[in-house]
């Protein structure tokens, strides 16, 4: 039975939900309709929209699919006031790339309407959004039908959310009339946009700390990047286009002799990726703050995802028979499928490596990983696949124990289940038996940037520390002076592309063990 103010509030609400339409024989469960495909006769008339990734990739992705002849528009990186359209039409609950990312296509599809004039029905029929998915322990598997929630309510109902799956492409008609054309040139266009943006991202993050004149760097990268979106857009040969652009790095003075802690961010797969305010501008304020920032390429996830189409295949090999599910060996050739996937992993290394050299990013390594995998199983199992898997574990292992890093940031969403779990849990262990380790988990939530600004500052400071006791201990065992120091800057203050073997985490610290430098 209930209390009094319980009833009287039973009997509010049921009030306010008559007054609203919202009572039980109004009611009615949410069905996410099919939407009509993009068909061939429609390429010619209709914009693909994407985005997500850093800025660089999103002008790469829409240089190699204009080269590919669609029409394609990346939107601006996500912004407090995409979160604000987000959480607006969105589900209560959703974390916040779903809210960044769905209210960033409702932002600027209200730009359309009010801004340029389009009606709601040219918009509806001459766009569409191209966004990728993917299932297990998270949210990500429902953004879709979240996407076309949101778009109802905001009065976009019918507006096309094409799903890109992670393993099995484009969830959508294939047929002859798709103007989707699923086909080789297609992968491999979008496979050099995405290791053309590892590359010179890997770049700024590598010169900009230890430019000469701020802001230098970005000037020359945005030409840079031009030189790639062009060549790309019409379908020229890149190695023109990537010596121009280490001409134009070349043009830029450094001081590497200034001492920097490497701050090496992981965590979640879009709040590690993202360059905005869904991350709280995390790259750009520790470089602010004094550090040099170490981001993960996009090229890991593709590796990532060969090595787990091994690792399961080779599991899959000693079982008693052949099962039939989804990824199963039946009617397959295992060891023809490893060698593929094998040959894949060399192709996309040989690939980055090659553009990597012409371009002058000089001893950059991609992840190993078998690895990754090796010094991670002991604390997370190579099975579950939610989130980065076992990575963020192995990770921040490999930093640790191969001095990579001197502090590791690990970001992820309020409330992401897979990364959450990491972080918060697993790698509690983890900086117990490394108690080098300065490790720093952040929760984004859109809001409280100050507090995460805090936050890094306290842990920066070990970490500036640790970056200065290297920088010294090289500077002892070299017996260098102070003046001596300021006399060999002149030898790499003009080789910006320059970079010392790797000793310690520090850079400045490798420049003085470095032999090139010192003789």
């Amino acid at each position: 039975m209930m209390s009094a103010p319980e009833e009287k509030l039973s009997n509010f609400q049921k009030e306010q939900e008559e007054a609203l339409g919202l009572g039980l024989e109004n009611r009615s469960q949410w069905f996410d309709p099919v939407p009509h495909p993009f068909m061939a006769k429609d390429k010619s008339a209709t914009t693909l929209l994407f985005g997500g990734l850093t800025m660089v990739h999103d002008d790469l992705v829409e240089a190699a699919l204009k080269g590919l002849g669609y029409r394609v528009k990346h939107l601006e990186c996500p912004d407090n006031e995409s979160l604000r359209y987000g959480k607006e039409f969105g589900n209560r609950g959703q974390c916040n790339p779903n809210y960044f990312t769905v209210g960033n296509l409702i932002k600027y599809l209200h730009y359309l309407h009010d801004v340029e004039g389009k009606s709601k029905e040219e918009i509806i029929g001459s766009y569409l959004l191209v966004t990728s998915g993917s299932c297990g322990p998270c949210r990500f598997g429902t953004y879709v039908t979240e996407y076309r929630k949101a778009l109802r309510d905001a009065g976009f109902e019918g507006f096309r959310v094409l799903h890109f799956q992670q393993t099995d492409g484009l969830k959508q008609v294939h047929g002859s009339g798709s103007a989707l054309k699923l086909n080789i040139p297609f992968f491999i266009s979008l496979l050099k946009a995405v290791l053309l943006g590892d590359i010179i991202n890997a770049l700024a993050y590598r010169i900009r700390p230890y430019e000469v004149e701020p802001g230098s760097t970005d000037a020359a990268l945005e030409r840079c990047k031009q030189y790639i979106y062009d060549a790309l857009s019409e379908r020229k040969r890149l190695e023109p286009a990537l010596i121009r652009s280490r001409r134009e790095l070349q043009t830029v003075r450094v001081d590497r002799s200034r001492v920097k802690p490497k701050v090496s961010i992981i965590g979640e797969f879009w709040a590690m990726t993202t360059e905005g305010d869904g991350n709280y501008q995390l790259q750009r304020f520790l470089e602010s703050e004094g550090a040099e920032v170490e981001v993960q390429p996009l090229t890991a996830w593709i590796l990532f995802l060969i090595w787990s189409g091994r690792f399961d295949t080779l599991k899959r090999i000693h079982l008693r028979e052949a099962d039939a599910g989804k990824n199963g060996l039946k009617g397959k050739h295992p060891f023809l499928h490893l060698h593929m996937l094998g040959l894949a992993d060399r192709v996309l290394r040989v690939m980055f490596q090659t553009y990597a050299q012409i371009i002058g990013l000089y001893h950059y390594g991609l992840p190993d990983m078998e690895e990754i995998a090796e010094v991670a199983h002991e604390h997370y199992n190579n099975h579950l696949r939610g989130g980065e898997g076992h990575m963020e574990v192995g990770k921040l292992i490999l930093n640790v124990a191969k001095q990579k890093a001197n502090m590791t940031i690990s970001v992820k969403p309020f409330g992401c289940m897979p990364s959450s779990g990491v972080s918060d849990g697993v790698q509690s262990l983890i900086t117990e038996r490394y108690p080098d380790a300065i490790f720093l988990p952040i929760e984004t939530t859109g809001d409280g940037a100050i507090n995460v600004y805090s936050r890094v500052q306290m842990m920066l400071f070990k970490a500036k520390q640790t970056a200065q006791k290297e920088f010294d201990e090289a500077v002892r065992k070299k017996s260098l002076t102070f003046e001596q120091l300021q006399k060999k800057k002149g030898l790499t203050s003009a080789r910006p592309l320059h970079t010392s073997r790797h000793v310690v985490a520090c850079s400045a610290a490798n420049w003085v063990y470095s032999k090139r430098t010192f003789g």
